[in-house]
């Protein structure tokens, strides 16, 4: 095991460790460690290491990988895209001279809703939370100079995700990268939208026939890309607590999972590229606790109701990302310290990628300064804290183990009155979840008001705050950005982009898989807009209709 473990440690990780006293910590701890005269009964002990396990094995409560942060640090992802392609590509250039050991995409509000820049409903959105991709010219220039068979890309893209990744795969052969050779992560979890966050175009059933497309393409095509995020994080952000946030993801997993099986893949041929993504807010040691229930849930699912038999099926894979909703717009220098708290939770919770929000967020897009000390944040964990040295710490905390078990028996019973109602998509179609979380978000509201909660800066502590300096996006970005894709446009093979827009919609109407004819009318030059268009004449919009 030595040697193995050996051999997965990546250049960034020491040969040793030791704290600064000199001490050389184990790997990790069990009940067995524990010294007399506070050691636990031979029974005791015994039984605790059975229901924990090692890191790296059934039920993966202490983490995926047998020498998680010893061998290799999480990937440092920091969220980023505005403006214009070019502007974001420069950015992400930045953070990776950095430190950044993986860029993440954030796309503006007309490429999630499927509109080109140039279209009506996208005037006064262009490049404003995101950047804007309307065509595989616009991806190549966000992509420019990035070594894409070295990095991991993670893009936060949804309704679109199908042919986002399509520009992705497109942009990587024009510089004879086969697509076996990437790896990275697309969101593509649409049951969240409908629940939370709302940038949805196609109604529930189709767009999961797109995801379980993708699903399949991938395990065939792209082997190392993570298919899916299924994301917790927007459904905390929505105002959910903890154990609806582990509840309500790890339903919308089931879901996706049923639904490939229901298309005829077999679980283990799809399952070890899920991947998810949550929240992780100020509760320092809830939060642990709740990433340690939820890998023990999913392994659960996966083997004893899903029947997988590789054990990459089991594991819960994640990404964090923390809390936009805790930061505040007053002292903004305190959102340093939640971030930190934050971050820190994520890494001893066992995290395999971390993103850290930016201190002025909660005023607008972050400044280079601002999401140079997030990234900071990270590195100074990783490489100051020794945080990262010993795998699950926290673990045997009488109040840690309690608190795990009692987040899982909570989130058990939430998902058992999921089905007991009819599955995740007949709960968001009467609006059930939805109203759950706006429950627990008037709750905390109602606690804060009343001081209940202290949210310091707001509702105490108060003092004038600063002047920062916030960072805007020029109109400029938008007139520039239309120009640029009518010029894309003009200059196309206009049959050609005729022909592969009808071959869409035929593979949308014949339930052929979408993905490689997205890839061909992507490289021929059909734009973002021109196919969404063209699958909602096929599959139809999604409007809510909550019945009480």
């Amino acid at each position: 095991m030595a040697d193995e473990k050996k051999s997965k440690r990546s250049s960034n990780r020491k040969e040793s460790f030791k704290t600064s006293s000199g001490i050389e910590p184990k790997a990790f701890y069990t009940a067995d460690d524990l010294h007399a005269p506070n050691s636990l009964s031979a029974a005791a002990s015994a039984t605790l290491n059975s229901k924990l396990g090692a890191p790296g094995e059934y039920p993966y409560t202490r983490g995926v990988q047998d020498s998680m942060y010893r061998g290799r640090l999480w990937t440092m992802r920091q969220y980023a895209g505005f403006g214009s392609a070019k502007e974001s590509n420069t950015r992400y250039k930045m953070l990776l001279e950095r430190g950044q050991t993986g860029p993440s995409v954030a796309f503006d509000l007309p490429t999630q809703m499927g509109y080109d820049s140039d279209h009506i409903m996208s005037t006064g959105e262009v490049g404003k939370v995101g950047v804007a991709i309307s065509s595989i010219e616009d991806m190549e220039t966000l992509l420019k100079d990035l070594p894409l068979d070295k990095i991991s890309t993670s893009m936060t893209i949804n309704s679109t995700a199908s042919i986002l990744l399509a520009f992705y795969i497109a942009v990587a052969r024009r510089r004879g990268i086969s697509a076996d050779k990437l790896t990275g992560t697309i969101q593509n979890d649409i049951l969240k939208e409908y629940i939370a966050r709302g940038t949805y175009i196609f109604p529930p059933r189709p767009s999961l026939r797109v995801i379980t497309d993708i699903f399949d393409f991938c395990a065939k095509e792209v082997p190392n890309w993570n298919t899916i995020s299924i994301s917790g994080y927007h459904i905390r952000e929505a105002g959910s607590t903890a154990v609806q946030e582990i509840a309500f993801t790890l339903a919308d997993g089931i879901t996706y999972v049923e639904a490939a099986l229901a298309k005829g893949l077999d679980v283990d041929t799809f399952a070890g590229r899920l991947s998810f993504f949550f929240n992780v807010h100020n509760n320092f040691l809830e939060e642990i606790a709740k990433f340690r229930a939820a890998r023990r849930m999913w392994a659960k699912i996966m083997r004893e109701r899903f029947k997988a038999k590789d054990d990459k099926s089991w594991r819960l894979r994640f990404h964090t990302q923390t809390a936009g909703s805790t930061l505040t717009a007053q002292q903004p220098e305190n959102n340093i310290v939640r971030v930190t708290i934050q971050a820190l939770a994520s890494v001893m919770g066992g995290t395999q990628s971390l993103h850290t929000n930016s201190m002025d967020e909660a005023l607008g897009l972050p400044t280079e300064r601002a999401a140079t000390i997030a990234l900071r944040t990270q590195q100074i964990i990783a490489h100051e804290s020794g945080a990262a040295d010993v795998i699950d710490p926290f673990a045997g905390s009488f109040y840690i183990e309690s608190l795990t078990d009692e987040l899982e028996k909570r989130a058990t019973n939430y998902i058992e009155r999921i089905e007991d109602q009819g599955g995740v998509v007949k709960c968001i179609e009467t609006g059930w979840i939805q109203r759950e979380i706006q429950q627990a978000a008037y709750d905390y509201q109602r606690a804060v008001e009343s001081k209940k909660e202290i949210v310091v800066g707001v509702n105490d502590f108060v003092q004038q705050g600063d002047v920062f300096d916030i960072m805007k996006i020029s109109d400029q970005v938008s007139n520039e950005q239309i120009e640029r894709l009518k010029s894309f446009k003009a200059k196309r093979d206009q049959v050609k982009v005729g022909f592969h827009l009808a071959k869409v919609r035929v593979a949308a109407e014949n339930d052929q898989n979408l993905m490689p004819v997205l890839i061909d009318a992507v490289e021929v030059g059909c734009t973002l807009g021109e196919i969404s268009d063209t699958l909602r004449k096929v599959f139809g919009l999604f409007k809510e209709t909550i019945t009480v």
